[in-house]
């Protein structure tokens, strides 16, 4: 048992992979908060160009003529 026990402590078999894990969720949290912070400001900024948009005069629709 003895024996068992002081190998389980040196095998490091899989210590990779844990890194791995840890890595890839700390990239997916922070993807996952830049992107929520973008489609927040996007919205707005998609908003106020509309409400500016429709504020403008239409153009006039007949081509103007050089004499």
């Amino acid at each position: 048992m003895y024996n068992f026990v002081k190998r389980f402590r040196k095998d490091d078999t899989g210590a990779v992979t844990v890194d791995w894990v840890v890595l890839t969720a700390g990239v997916v949290g922070l993807a996952i908060g830049a992107f929520a912070a973008i489609e927040s400001n996007t919205a707005i900024l998609a908003g106020g160009t509309a409400d500016t948009v429709a504020a403008q005069e239409a153009a006039p629709t007949t081509i103007p003529t050089t004499p």
